[in-house]
């Protein structure tokens, strides 16, 4: 088989192993600490991390989920947002802006943006904000983040996307928790599980 045969090979095995529905691995991968009554109970999602099969197929599975929405950039808020917009960006072959959370004084207000964003799952409001330069007007933006509950941490996104004259797509996450279908609608949010799934 020469070199051409084989790349091609295995070009159409990854293609095949993304093409498998990822929600059974990630149901699989997924474990919750605390019962269904316990209020301190949450989510343990580094399961999907550990899987390489999973941490492979996230990627291709949350851009899948806007297939000709055509971004020229993916933005990511710190932590898990800024793991997983990496693998979204690089399937996509564009570039990654990260959100920062409550960067502090150390970044230079004249020339970053920042929206403060409304409650958040641990009814927070977080100060997000990135380098301006990093998105300028016309961009194409697809957020990524693993999980949606209160949707704040997207709203303040998407308010940092339409300051900056540029265009939201959509949000991709793993698990959408919403509560409010305006705000499903709103966000333009596609899920691969929804919360009552695990």
């Amino acid at each position: 088989m020469t070199d051409q045969n084989k790349a091609a090979a295995e070009a159409r095995r990854r293609r095949s192993t993304v093409a498998r529905p990822i929600r059974e691995e990630l149901l699989r991968t997924y474990r919750s600490q605390g019962d269904r009554t316990d209020e301190s109970r949450w989510a343990d999602v580094t399961g999907w991390w550990r899987d390489a099969t999973v941490l492979a197929r996230l990627g291709p599975a949350l851009a899948g989920l806007f297939p000709d929405s055509g971004p020229t950039v993916v933005l990511g808020p710190q932590s898990r947002g800024t793991l997983l917009g990496a693998l979204v960006a690089a399937h996509l072959g564009v570039g990654l802006i990260e959100i920062r959370k409550d960067d502090g004084p150390a970044a230079d207000s004249e020339s970053w943006r920042y929206r403060t964003t409304p409650p958040d799952y641990r009814d927070r409001h977080l100060r997000l904000g990135f380098p301006k330069r990093l998105l300028p007007a016309g961009e194409r933006v697809l957020f990524v983040d693993d999980w949606i509950d209160t949707g704040g941490q997207a709203l303040g996104a998407h308010g940092l996307v339409e300051d900056s004259g540029a265009h939201w797509i959509g949000a991709a996450v793993i698990v959408d928790a919403l509560t409010e279908p305006r705000l499903r609608r709103d966000l333009a949010v596609k899920s691969l599980l929804r919360n009552k799934e695990l």
